[in-house]
């Protein structure tokens, strides 16, 4: 069939070939699209000087009919482009054809990607519709959105079908959902093989499918699964966008099956052209088809008339230079009456070029949106999710590949990050007119049972024991702590959950292997869990998934308890740490000196020989211990030093008393060891549960194989550790947390400890194969039972808790000797207050001599030589002194004034300076002009003469002037 537009005279024709599945209604559907495409297009561009003729033919739903169709459209014809085919399997050998011709094809409904997987070998191909595989992006943020963890895709088995799986896959995977199983329906299945295949799919545990099929075998592969009951609640079908996007074409009986399907379309924008155009499309579809009732517009009938719009635009560019027949290219061995189709003979278009790049560069704004091919395909960004109710689908939300899925779009341009939750989306009916989300997984309907390992251990049976075990069923029962833990967490969940026992044991009853074998076979398919106390470990979550841990984590060490009490006779040191007593000794010291400082000028009990006030110093502050000193403190601020270092002292020697009696008195349990490291140093042999992951950690840590021995039982572990390295024992346990603690409370009068952990782990969980559904759920059930009562109640029932009187088991290890960082508060308080008293006596002194401090005339030495002399000297003026001198003249001198004179003599011409003090007068300084100044009046200048003569014949002995001396004297005046 031809189409001829009307044109001037003028006007260049230009063949273009369509073909199509004619006798389907969607195909109907395109080619009034193409037809009203082509006639409004010229009614809106008259001036242009080219005109498409349409040349249709039917590829009748076949592979080998559309290569023929296409093959004479090229030679025969001599077209210079095509639309078309329909489907991707007639596509596939129509590329080469229109590569080999230079005959650009331009397809809006063959969508496989497979298609242009070689852009060298399908750069003339044009896909004017959205590739396959820009959808599973959408499709796996649906299902990350709703947490399945396993999908199966179901689809046809051809080019369409498998094209679009890889990509499928691959978006799956990085949104953590697995694809266990693929289902595939031959293109001519039929309702028995469908059937098949759905009883076969309900045999398995997932329940989210997603359905990549052509309308027609999609419609009976839905409406067989509503049929079998596999559009009940619990089930999840998702259909992709050539599917969706027929719905219109569907019969609504169809329609009524599918209700709760989503479905995935590319989004067209409801514009006022849009409008017009179905408008107008369909007043001229009824009248060319008046026998199809209620048909409808789908988004591949607009690609449809986009693409003859871009086709028209394309080939108006190349113009004049349009060539309008093929070079004939006939190979040299061709059959000369060689059929009209013959493949050894066919021309090649001189237009191919110049129209492939015309085509390339179009772009427009479409009835299905902007037009533009990158790569040789239209791209799109959003697409459209719909959910299946009533007799169509309901828009329920958007995926665009900035922002991921969104509630509308007008929203979408506003979010920051790309989203995946659900809450993103509208409210969903899912099937079986449920309102919940489904779970994406059940108990397959065939009434298979899990087949669920448990270890068989000679020790620790608390854990896990096989009872009554069946050697002809290879099934049996088992008790034990894990074994209620897990039984618990199967209650609480929503749905039953059928499993059997099976012993990981040779036939001799013994265990078959370690418990990384046992786990290992979960992997290999043996088992579809395990229950045991094994432990959530790295390398095995590489091969398996643990559910959250149901026990405390970490490997730990039990060591004996021995009495840690000295016999030793310097047991008496260990109260205190040796910070403390360097710290205390220095304290005592430091406030020795201190004293012996404000002390030693007005105190004779601090005076005398050297060494004899060393020793007073030394005395006095050591003496504050017992609080036996007996020097008298005279001056206030020593009082104050005093005062506080007794408070101090005091403290340390009730706290030291207390240390020494806990010490001597009270029995002193302390681990054998503290660290791992420390049996490593010694040597010594430690023990773990045979057939544990512990082994590989303590070689791992350096300890050689012969001093790893491995029990099998918390007896015999006992027996070791009571022996000891030196005896064939060993020195420790090291084992999970767990099985120490019931250990403990096993053994308690033992005095043994646990020290740890001294490795990390993350504790036992059960195991499931990789990707399994039910970890999700047992682990939510796990944490109901870990929370609640029910757990209280196994650990007793399994462990004693209750009657345990055991005191702690796990003690912190700590020194029992006084520390100084518990009283570093009260040795700042001495050491402040100390300094204090020591600056403002130093002060106070150099503020007295200030005259000598600061006489120019001497060298500094000189001046700090005699400030220190004087500091030696007693200081006269000091009430201490004086009541004891009045006191001594009272009694030899009776009524007569006593004057006390303190002289330093230095070198003439320096004069003399004196300090003289009187019984009943103020103190009296005599000046360096010989003026004797009372703080009361003067003195007589006549007494001075006198004075100094005495004072130079004291003991009928001449004392030079020259010299350096000091001495006090008493002078009747």
């Amino acid at each position: 069939m031809t189409t001829i537009v009307v044109a001037q005279n003028d006007t260049i024709p230009v063949k273009v070939g369509v073909v199509l599945d004619l006798e389907t209604p969607v195909a109907k559907i395109w080619l009034s699209c193409i037809d009203l495409a082509l006639s409004e297009f010229y009614a809106s561009h008259s001036n242009f000087k080219t005109r498409l003729l349409l040349n249709t033919r039917d590829s009748n739903s076949d592979v080998v009919a559309a290569a023929a169709a296409v093959l004479d459209l090229i030679k025969n014809v001599q077209v210079q482009a095509i639309l078309g085919p329909q489907k991707s399997t007639q596509a596939k050998f129509i590329i080469d054809l229109g590569q080999e011709a230079q005959v650009p094809i331009l397809s809006f409904s063959a969508s496989s990607p497979t298609l242009t997987s070689n852009p060298s070998q399908s750069s003339y191909f044009f896909r004017t519709a959205p590739n396959d595989s820009s959808q599973v992006k959408a499709i796996s943020s649906i299902v990350k959105a709703f947490g399945w963890r396993e999908v199966v895709p179901i689809y046809t088995a051809n080019e369409f079908g498998e094209g679009i799986i890889p990509y499928l896959v691959d978006a799956l995977e990085d949104v953590d959902a697995k694809v266990p199983y693929r289902s595939a329906i031959p293109p001519l299945a039929t309702d028995d093989q469908i059937t098949t295949e759905l009883y076969k799919l309900m045999t398995m545990q997932t329940r989210v499918f997603v359905v990549h099929i052509w309308y027609n075998l999609g419609s009976r592969l839905l409406a067989k699964a509503n049929e079998i009951g596999m559009m009940d609640q619990g089930f999840v079908w998702i259909i992709t966008q050539d599917f969706t996007d027929l719905l219109g074409s569907l019969d609504p009986s169809v329609i009524n099956s599918m209700q709760g399907v989503i479905g995935i379309k590319s989004f067209v924008p409801q514009t006022k052209e849009l409008d017009s155009f179905q408008v107008r499309w369909k007043s001229k579809f009824q009248i060319e088809n008046p026998t199809i009732l209620d048909a409808r517009l789908n988004v591949m009938g607009l690609w449809a008339y986009d693409s003859v719009y871009a086709l028209a635009l394309a080939v108006e560019k190349i113009g004049s230079d349009i060539n309008k027949t093929l070079h004939n290219v006939t190979t040299p061995n061709a059959n000369k009456n060689s059929s009209s189709t013959d493949l050894d003979s066919f021309g090649v278009s001189p237009n191919g070029p110049k129209l492939w790049k015309a085509l390339s560069g179009t772009s427009f704004r479409g009835i299905a949106g902007n037009f533009s091919l990158v790569n040789g395909q239209l791209e799109t960004s959003t697409f459209q999710l719909l959910n299946v109710n009533g007799v169509g689908g309901r828009t329920i939300g958007f995926w665009t590949q900035q922002n991921g899925l969104t509630r509308t779009l007008s929203n979408s341009s506003n979010a920051v990050q790309y989203s995946t939750s659900r809450s993103n989306l509208g409210p969903i009916i899912w099937p079986g007119d449920a309102i919940f989300p489904p779970k994406g997984w059940d108990i397959p309907t065939n009434g298979k049972r899990l087949r669920i390992g448990i270890p068989v251990k000679a020790g620790f049976r608390e854990f896990v024991k096989v009872v009554n075990y069946d050697p002809i069923t290879n099934i049996s029962d088992a008790t034990g702590f894990t074994i209620d833990v897990f039984e618990a967490a199967v209650k609480a969940l929503p749905y039953a959950l059928p499993y059997d026992y099976f012993p990981f044991a040779k036939p001799n009853g013994a265990s078959a292997g370690t418990y990384d074998d046992l786990v290992h076979q979960v992997y290999l398919g043996n088992y579809d869990a395990v229950v045991a106390d094994s432990t959530i470990r790295a390398n095995r979550s590489q091969f398996v998934d643990f559910t959250l841990p149901y026990t405390e984590s970490g490997v730990v060490m039990v060591v004996p308890m021995i009495d840690n009490k000295r016999k030793s006779a310097w047991v008496f040191l260990k109260p205190l740490t040796w910070d403390l007593w360097v710290t205390s000794f220095c304290f005592f010291v430091f406030i020795g000196f201190v004293v012996w400082v404000l002390e030693h000028r007005i105190n004779e009990d601090f005076r005398g020989p050297p060494l004899h006030q060393v020793g007073t110093s030394f005395w006095f502050s050591f003496s504050t211990m017992v609080f036996a000193h007996r020097e008298r403190v005279v001056s206030n601020l020593a009082r104050f030093v005093v005062i506080i270092w007794v408070f101090v002292v005091l403290i340390l020697t009730q706290s030291y008393t207390a240390s020494l009696t806990s010490l001597l008195t009270v029995e002193q349990l302390k681990p054998t060891v503290t660290d791992i490291n420390q049996l490593l140093q010694r040597g010594e042999k430690v023990g773990y549960l045979g057939n544990s992951f512990v082994y590989g950690l303590l070689i791992q840590t350096g300890f050689p194989d012969s001093r790893i021995v491995p029990f099998k039982s918390a007896e015999e572990g006992d027996e070791l550790l009571s022996l000891g390295t030196s005896k064939g024992g060993i020195g420790a346990v090291v084992d999970e947390t767990p099985n120490m603690r019931l250990f403990l409370a096993r053994y308690c009068s033992k005095k043994y400890t646990m020290i740890g952990p001294i490795f990390k782990t993350a504790g036992f969980g059960f195991v499931f194969p990789k990707g399994s559904p039910l970890v999700a759920d047992v682990s939510m059930a796990i944490l109901n039972v870990t929370e609640g009562d029910d757990m209280k109640n196994i650990e007793n029932k399994w462990f004693n808790l209750e009657q345990n009187t055991c005191s702690d088991s796990n003690p912190s290890v700590s020194s029992d000797s006084l520390s100084l960082g518990s009283f570093w508060g009260l040795f700042i308080i001495a050491g402040v207050s100390s300094l204090s008293a020591l600056i403002i006596f130093v002060i106070m002194f150099l503020h007295k001599h200030k005259q000598i401090l600061f006489d120019s005339r001497d060298s500094v030495r000189r001046r700090l030589g005699i400030i220190f002399r004087s500091f030696d000297e007693k200081d006269l003026s000091s009430h201490t002194f004086r009541k004891s001198q009045l006191k001594d003249g009272n009694d030899s001198v009776h009524g007569t004034d006593v004057v006390v004179l303190t002289m330093h003599t230095n070198c003439p011409p320096s004069p003399s300076s004196y300090t003289v003090h009187t019984g009943s007068n103020s103190p009296v300084v005599m000046g360096e002009h010989g003026t004797i100044e009372l703080s009361s009046g003067q003195a007589s200048p006549e007494m001075v003469p006198a004075i100094d003569e005495y004072v130079l014949s004291i003991n009928n002995e001449e004392v030079p002037r020259s010299s350096t001396h000091s001495t006090s004297l008493m002078v009747h005046v």
